[in-house]
């Protein structure tokens, strides 16, 4: 399920989802304990359909605007400030020297 088709429910529909996700899980890991699972990246699927619609559940229930992925680094190093990387370089020189 898409966000944007979650986003489009209300909050009872998304409820109601959760319930019927949560319900092909537990006959996925029953399947996945006695051999008969053939689509094993399904339990993955799964599990993540339903973390992202009790997040746009709880999105809804707190009346929260919706946070764009783009808005966010593209990586750890782009988040912290240069001030920081550059203090945090000598330490680990220093560490490196006395373990020696």
């Amino acid at each position: 399920m898409k966000t944007a088709d979650a986003r489009a429910m209300t909050i009872d529909q998304l409820d109601d989802e959760v319930l019927k996700l949560k319900k092909e899980q537990f006959n996925l890991r029953f399947q996945r304990a006695t051999g008969q699972l053939e689509n094993t990246a399904r339990v993955r699927v799964i599990r993540r359909d339903i973390a992202r619609i009790k997040t746009v559940a709880q999105q809804k229930r707190v009346g929260a605007a919706p946070q764009r992925a783009a808005a966010e680094p593209k990586s750890k190093a782009a988040a912290k400030p240069k001030a920081k990387r550059a203090a945090a370089a000598p330490k680990k020189a220093a560490a490196k020297s006395k373990s020696k």
